[in-house]
């Protein structure tokens, strides 16, 4: 278990960006594999990207694909989400979560540890 926290969320117009970081005091965090995930009200949670504990791999939910970019800082330990061209069904609470195993998995049931969240709102 790691002590995940999401920040960077806030106000932005659509077509604007935003960038988001997770990361986690725990040295054992840069060996894990990183999954961001996003939920809007009353919809459920939807795979967004991940991002290998290398950095090497990584890979996009259909959504966002082309306009989100995830890396990770040069110690590993912070992951970030650079969202871009954001549309207004990109509005929706944005977790980051860890993936011990390194199973890239887009299933937010194979994770175990989970941020707080950060909340994003695009203006039309």
């Amino acid at each position: 278990q790691v002590h995940l926290v999401e920040s960077g969320g806030g106000l932005v117009q659509a077509g604007g960006s935003l960038r988001l970081s997770c990361s986690a005091s725990e040295r054992t965090f840069n060996r894990y594999g990183v999954g961001w995930f996003r939920q809007a009200p009353g919809l459920e949670r939807e795979f967004v990207a991940y991002i290998s504990w290398t950095g090497g791999g990584s890979y996009y939910g259909d959504a966002v694909k082309g306009r989100f970019i995830i890396s990770r800082g040069h110690a590993r330990n912070t992951v970030y989400l650079e969202m871009n061209s954001l549309k207004p069904e990109g509005e929706a609470v944005y977790y980051c979560a860890a993936d011990p195993l390194n199973s890239g998995s887009n299933y937010p049931s194979d994770y175990g540890s989970w941020g707080q969240g950060t909340q994003v709102i695009v203006s039309s």
